[in-house]
């Protein structure tokens, strides 16, 4: 893996950029928007995956990192759940919720990806590095 500099940099963040931003443009549809509770939940939940990723790399330390990682894949999957109310509910049709699963699925991939990465790695993390000197 390429030396990262910033979070955006990240492959699995910029995915859960995308997964947010697909979510916000189903929840603004007629009938998923008067859903008022699922609407805010699942909007809130597809933030949390890509915010816990730049909140995880902003902490700087693998073990504080792969912490974020682990509430972010539980954020992606609560993003699965909520999917599956909206699609119960007519919301979405089933070619979108798969769409939307695959991404999910991808995602989830990717971050357990980088956790066995950050597990394996002997650098502790940018904050360390100071110390270490």
């Amino acid at each position: 893996m390429s030396t990262i500099k910033n979070f955006e940099d990240l492959k699995v963040w910029q995915k859960s950029r995308i997964l947010c931003q697909q979510i916000f443009e189903i929840i603004e549809e007629k009938n998923f928007s008067k859903d008022y509770k699922l609407k805010d939940q699942i909007n809130g939940s597809s933030g949390s995956v890509m915010d816990n990723i730049a909140e995880g790399f902003g902490r700087q330390g693998n073990n504080e990192f792969i912490n974020f990682l682990t509430i972010s894949n539980g954020s992606v999957m609560e993003v699965k759940s909520q999917l599956y109310r909206a699609l119960d509910r007519k919301y979405i049709i089933r070619q979108k919720f798969d769409e939307l699963s695959l991404l999910i699925e991808e995602i989830s991939k990717m971050i357990f990806g980088l956790i066995a990465y950050l597990g394996k790695s002997d650098f502790r993390g940018q904050k360390f590095k100071a110390r270490e000197k």
